[in-house]
Formats: C-alpha cells, sequence, structure tokens
C-alpha cells in the first residue's frame, strides 16, 4: 500500500477521501497556530517547488550586480519581459562604474519595454553611482547598506541577500502579501509588518525559498481573481480555503429533525 509522508503522521492515500484535491487533505492533524500553519506551508511548499532560492528566482542574472538590476527592473513588469531586455544591459554595462556612467537616453532606449523607464534608468544610474563610489563596485550583502542605494528598497534588497547571497531574507511582493493574509499568517496589509510576522514563525534558512515558493503558487494556484482551491496543496489547512472540510461536510450532511 502506497503511503504519503506528513508533517504530523504517516497515512495512506487510501485514507484520503475521493474529491479532495489535495492528497494531504485530512490526513493530518490540522495546525491550529499561525506558527504550525507558516511551517506546514513551507514544509509542503518544499515538496511542490523544490530548491533553493536562486534555484526559484526566474530572473536571468549571474552576478549580485546583475541580480540587483534585473531586480529594479522588474518593478511593474513580469520576469519574461526583464529577462528579454537584461542580455543587452547586462553586455552594455558590465561593471557599477559602466552603468554610473551611463547616457540616460541610451539606457531609457534599452529598458523602455519595461515600464516606467525614466524613473528606472535614473535609479539604475543613481545605483551604479553608489556602489562604484562607496562600495568599491561591489554590491554589499548587508540590509543596512543596500537600502542606502537608489532605487533599492526592503523588497529588492531581501531579493538580492537572499537569492544573490544565500542568505536569509523575506521579499514581500503582492504574492507575499496575499497568501500571508489569506493563510493567516498575519494580518497586517504593510511589507515590513508581513515580513516580521512571516519571519517569527520559520526558521532564517526557510524565508528566501519560502518567499519565491509563495510567488510561483500565488501565480500558478493561488491566482487572485479565480482561486483554485481544489488543487492546493494547503486546502486542508487554509483558513481561507473554499474546499469543503470533513467537519462542515458531515455537518451539511446530518438530517434535521421534525419539527
Amino acid at each position: 500500500m502506497t503511503s504519503i509522508r506528513c508533517t504530523e503522521r504517516r497515512v495512506a492515500v487510501s485514507e484520503v477521501p475521493p474529491g479532495v484535491g489535495s492528497i494531504y487533505a485530512v490526513a493530518m492533524v490540522r495546525p491550529r497556530s499561525p506558527r504550525g500553519r507558516a511551517r506546514e506551508t513551507a514544509a509542503r511548499l518544499a515538496v511542490e517547488y523544490p530548491g533553493s532560492a536562486q534555484d526559484l528566482c526566474e530572473l536571468d542574472f549571474e552576478t549580485p550586480f546583475q541580480l540587483l538590476i534585473a531586480t529594479v527592473l522588474s518593478a511593474q513588469t513580469t520576469d519574461d519581459r526583464v529577462n528579454m531586455v537584461t542580455p543587452a544591459v547586462f553586455k552594455r554595462y558590465p561593471a557599477p562604474h559602466d552603468l554610473g556612467a551611463a547616457d540616460p537616453p541610451e539606457l531609457e532606449a534599452l529598458i523602455h519595454s519595461t515600464g516606467f523607464f525614466r524613473s528606472k534608468a535614473k535609479s539604475l544610474i543613481g545605483l551604479g553611482r553608489a556602489l562604484d563610489e562607496r562600495f568599491g563596485g561591489e554590491v554589499p550583502p548587508a540590509m543596512e547598506d543596500l537600502v542606502t542605494i537608489p532605487g533599492v528598497g526592503r523588497k529588492t534588497a531581501n531579493v538580492v541577500l537572499s537569492v544573490g547571497f544565500g542568505l536569509p531574507g523575506f521579499p514581500v511582493d503582492t504574492h507575499v502579501t496575499r497568501l500571508s493574509r489569506l493563510l493567516g499568517l498575519t494580518t497586517s496589509t504593510d511589507p515590513v509588518k508581513i515580513e516580521t510576522d512571516v519571519c517569527a514563525l520559520v526558521p532564517p534558512a526557510s524565508w528566501g525559498p519560502l518567499s519565491l515558493q509563495m510567488i510561483l503558487h500565488g501565480r500558478r494556484v493561488c491566482i487572485a481573481r479565480r482561486p483554485r482551491c481544489a488543487d492546493c496543496v494547503l486546502n486542508d489547512f487554509c483558513p481561507s480555503s473554499l474546499v469543503p472540510t470533513r467537519r462542515s461536510l458531515a455537518r451539511a450532511a446530518k438530517p434535521v429533525g421534525p419539527d
């Protein structure tokens, strides 16, 4: 008899009732605390989307400097679009000094298709100058330094830390915000507070991968306008799941007594 491994106990696949999208459904003690839900989420999404933060990142890059450029360009556009643009940018500006000395119209033309190209070009030129003048042409591996660089906020800094350097970092984007709230890991809408809340629930080594796993899950399964709850591996304990639980099904099937 085939069996699956759940966090709480070992159960047979045959125990899972038909019609439930997740093989995990009702197969374990349902986590009721935010910490329990966070750790179960991390465990299950690690199976669905395996790999390190660098493995999971969909931006193409070879160095922390290239990742920093790509992350700045990724604002309000898709990773696929950024990956179409960055090869020419990386070739034209291989080092921070080159980027800091870029001609704005030339850079704007290269990144035009990513949107907001004027403000992004300004940030990239300032970024190149800051790295060249203040950090010896290297991307600093520290949050307190990264956020002083033009165009770099906490989300971008966390991407660079977790993906570029393999350090703890929990980037919070719209998908992470939405899933964190749906899963009951936070009640906040503030990215910094969400980062603080979720990071308190899981080990630092999980921060980077978990953020990217939540992003991928938000893109592929927990879609904002049409969530595929029946196909979600978290549907048996997610407080926002639209999939009926065993208890709710039993309640609905209970006969109503005579008046």
